[in-house]
């Protein structure tokens, strides 16, 4: 059963659930699956080059016939060139990150691209509806990957941000069961933007080492790291430790920057190495402790199953909370 809400009505999809446009995990696979599923995929450009990019497109196109979109981390020196190849394969959706929503909001907007961005403050999410985009992400210091400075958690992010902005607005950041995108729809998003619970997917194109590790993680073993730099969520191995002792001994930027190298996101989520290189994954992976790795149309239809179980259960309560009250 479709849902209705401001964002399944925007980007023309079944369920309010966005894909995150994860380096080394969201390809034109993992994006088309969850179109396919009822959400939005985005194919995550942050670890590609534009030809990559548009190969990928390409490929998604053929792969679904649903509304699929792109991730482009502003901050990435090719990102003209992405926008130039997402206006050429006439892509109906972009999500901006890692920068000013200014820069090419209007731009996609006259290519007629909806375009969304990740902001990880009430600030922020002022500027993006100054800035004229169709939605905001708001993503909690929770997430995988590069988190904001402000560390604010999805709990006390999304109502500053609803606050503030009538957009319609997404939840990200420590969300991977059904009962957690009620909980953002209380707090007054209209939908989600899921990064964890597709990472370690079967379409996910990351190493099946990270995936089987992400699936055994326990409480507490990601740490927020860089924070000199961009404070980035890090799971607990040889490398992290690494930063840890660096970070330790105050470390300066330039000593971080050597420590982080060429390709280390690379290796230990694209090629496995999950010691020696950079596992980036939500705190939420602890709740997906001792699941399989699962195609994307099992998860999904799990996913939407329990937020239904949850929401009958909260209209359950009520009614009997009432009847109870009637009886005294």
């Amino acid at each position: 059963m479709a849902m209705l809400s401001p964002i399944t009505e925007l980007f023309e999809i079944d369920y309010p659930v966005i894909s995150g446009g994860m380096v080394w995990c969201s390809g034109w696979e993992l994006a088309a699956a969850v179109s396919n599923a009822g959400g939005l995929g985005l194919i995550g450009a942050g670890s590609m080059t534009p030809d990559v990019l548009r190969e990928h497109i390409i490929k998604c196109r053929k792969a679904t016939p649903y509304n699929f979109g792109v991730n482009v981390p502003l901050m990435r020196p090719e990102a003209a060139e992405m926008m130039e190849v997402i206006a050429e394969q006439k892509v109906p959706v972009v999500f901006t990150s890692a920068g000013s929503p200014r820069k090419w909001t209007n731009w996609l907007h006259e290519r007629k691209i909806k375009v969304a961005h990740v902001v990880s403050s009430s600030a922020f999410a002022i500027k993006c509806e100054e800035a004229g985009v169709d939605a905001i992400v708001a993503e909690g210091f929770e997430a995988g990957g590069h988190n904001g400075k402000e560390e604010t958690t999805t709990l006390c992010l999304i109502p500053a941000v609803r606050r503030v902005t009538r957009l319609p607005l997404i939840a990200a950041g420590g969300i991977v069961t059904g009962s957690g995108m009620l909980a953002m729809e209380s707090l007054g998003a209209d939908g989600v933007q899921l990064g964890t619970l597709f990472a370690v997917t079967q379409e996910s194109s990351a190493h099946e080492n990270f995936k089987r590790l992400c699936l055994n993680l326990n409480e507490g073993d990601t740490l927020l790291h860089f924070r000199k730099l961009s404070p980035t969520r890090l799971v607990k191995n040889g490398f992290q430790a690494t930063v840890q002792e660096a970070e330790n001994r105050g470390a300066t930027e330039d000593e971080l920057l050597d420590i982080i190298g060429i390709g280390k996101t690379r290796t230990g989520i694209y090629e496995g190495d999950i010691d020696n290189g950079e596992i980036e994954i939500g705190q939420a992976a602890s709740l997906l402790k001792g699941h399989e790795i699962e195609p994307v149309n099992v998860v999904m239809q799990r996913f939407v199953r329990e937020y239904y179980a949850a929401r009958r259960q909260l209209i359950n309560q009520a009614m009997d909370e009432q009847m109870s009250r009637r009886t005294y």
